[in-house]
């Protein structure tokens, strides 16, 4: 006796979860918002991947300075072998944890500056990453004394609109263009 097949969806079943794909709906989002809510995430949902983000290229940039040193004092130090395979990996390891720390507390600075001035003036705009920036090189350079702290003021303005002219082209483009 033969046996009748019935064939319905021949979408391959997924072999981790064991079930058919067919069955889950694309149309929707992907993510869940609440009702009225943006769908951009907000400045404190960006601030963990900008901390993250900014240790990781400050260990990755201080690690290819700190080998890049450590070649040049091992060769005229004359370390040979395993002392100078030892000091490469000291100097490449601790730059690159100092150049991470560094960005990292610069990261959080900012990112802690922004969240709070979105918070205080109740809307994300240019003017909130302006001032983040400038009082970040304000406070992180405030031990050095007033002259040192206005540069760092000055870097950390001249940073944020770099940063706002990359990101705000548009802005710019219609502004200029007086519509």
């Amino acid at each position: 006796m033969a046996r009748h097949l019935e064939i319905r969806n021949l979408a391959p079943l997924s072999p981790y979860l064991n079930f058919d794909p067919s069955y889950l709906q694309t149309s929707q989002p992907e993510f869940i918002f609440p009702e009225g809510a943006n769908r951009q995430r907000g400045r404190f949902e960006l601030a963990f991947s900008t901390i993250g983000g900014s240790c990781m290229i400050g260990g990755g940039i201080g690690g290819v300075t700190g080998l890049i040193q450590g070649m040049k004092d091992t060769a005229v130090a004359g370390h040979t072998g395993k002392l100078r395979r030892t000091q490469l990996i000291n100097y490449t390891m601790k730059q690159g944890a100092r150049s991470a720390n560094t960005l990292g507390v610069v990261a959080v600075m900012y990112s802690a500056f922004g969240v709070g001035l979105s918070w205080l003036r109740d809307t994300e705009d240019e003017i909130n990453t302006l001032a983040a920036a400038t009082t970040t090189g304000l406070l992180y350079k405030s031990t050095a004394g007033l002259r040192a702290c206005m540069k760092g003021g000055a870097v950390g303005l001249a940073l944020g609109v770099a940063y706002c002219a990359f990101t705000s082209k548009d802005k710019l483009q219609s502004w200029s263009s007086g519509n």
